[in-house]
């Protein structure tokens, strides 16, 4: 949400994900609607898709079928800004200037690209990562549909996802638990929410107040005192001023504190809002059903009112606008 996003113009992405499954897209979300460009690489491998049909993701009481949940998060990602993919990473290297950071991203069929930050979001397969640090470190050596795979040690990422390795960071389901898409995609959250943290130091920001909240209110709650900016200010001085690394009064902690604050007044919303986002939000979902399904699922009556004279003039004419841009 913030309005002032890192952004390295040096590279062609702030973020590359390798990986999109629940665990990349899930990091994803968090990345691009920071504001960083995120470009989420994915051939269509995921271990999910080894599943018959999936039963404990909240939010599906009957459980999901594959296919559509793929084209969900996927479709998610997008919506939030990342760019997908459709190709195989084959390696992730420095580039050849020692002294420069970030990394060059070499894939099957596309062009060589440069990120500031990787994040590796493939259960198997680490091939891809071989050389940045050493291979005891990183990998351990496991059976998977009988053959050997270099699988992420378990204890090679920190628990926000970060390694040794700076900018690279690793949301692969880390042990044997973590076999459950819902746990993928929290540990996914985790470390874009770590990603956005490490930008936002980059760009003058410091740990404490950093991590910030992406999360939206009504605008109702907002009250006559908070609704003031000036209190918004005084307590942003009072929480963190004192602890900050550095002097409250230069221009750095005032640019921070401005855009934290911004980003808390964009954070309400009126409730036409919420009713437009909420509208907005069943017909995505809608696109992604099967049409004979939602009719069986839903009340003859409710269907048959919800489909007023105004909703079948609107189709008519779409459905003639049609036919004569087709002549």
């Amino acid at each position: 949400m913030s309005t002032s996003p890192t952004t390295r113009t040096e590279y062609d992405h702030d973020v590359v994900i390798v990986g999109g499954g629940p665990a990349g897209c899930s990091a994803g979300v968090f990345t691009a609607r920071e504001g960083l460009d995120t470009a989420v690489f994915d051939r269509g491998r995921s271990s999910i898709q080894r599943c018959a049909h999936l039963e404990n993701y909240l939010g599906f009481p009957e459980g999901a079928d594959i296919e559509t949940f793929y084209d969900l998060i996927h479709d998610h990602a997008e919506t939030a800004g990342c760019t997908v993919v459709p190709d195989l990473v084959e390696s992730v290297d420095r580039p050849d200037d020692d002294a420069a950071d970030g990394f060059v991203i070499t894939s099957q069929e596309s062009e060589p690209v440069t990120a500031r930050r990787v994040i590796a979001a493939t259960r198997y397969d680490g091939e891809y990562l071989r050389g940045l640090d050493s291979n005891e470190a990183m990998f351990e050596t496991c059976d998977h549909d009988n053959e050997a795979d270099d699988r992420f040690d378990r204890d090679y990422p920190d628990a926000d996802g970060s390694t040794p390795v700076e900018g690279l960071y690793v949301a692969s389901p880390a042990g044997k638990p973590d076999k459950q898409a819902i746990l993928a995609a929290g540990r996914g959250a985790r470390v874009g929410k770590r990603v956005v943290a490490d930008a936002r130091i980059d760009d003058g920001w410091w740990e404490s107040v950093a991590a910030g909240v992406d999360w939206v209110r009504q605008q109702s709650e907002l009250d006559d005192e908070w609704a003031e900016r000036a209190n918004w200010v005084e307590w942003f001085d009072d929480f963190y001023g004192e602890a900050a690394p550095v002097d409250p009064d230069s221009d750095r902690f005032e640019r921070v504190r401005e855009t934290y604050i911004d980003d808390r007044f964009d954070g309400y919303l009126t409730d036409a809002e919420i009713d437009r986002r909420a509208e907005e939000a069943h017909e995505t979902l809608a696109d992604h059903l099967d049409p004979e399904a939602i009719v069986a699922a839903v009340d003859t009556d409710q269907l048959l009112a919800a489909i007023d004279d105004d909703a079948i003039r609107a189709y008519r004419d779409d459905d003639q606008q049609s036919g004569l841009d087709a002549q």
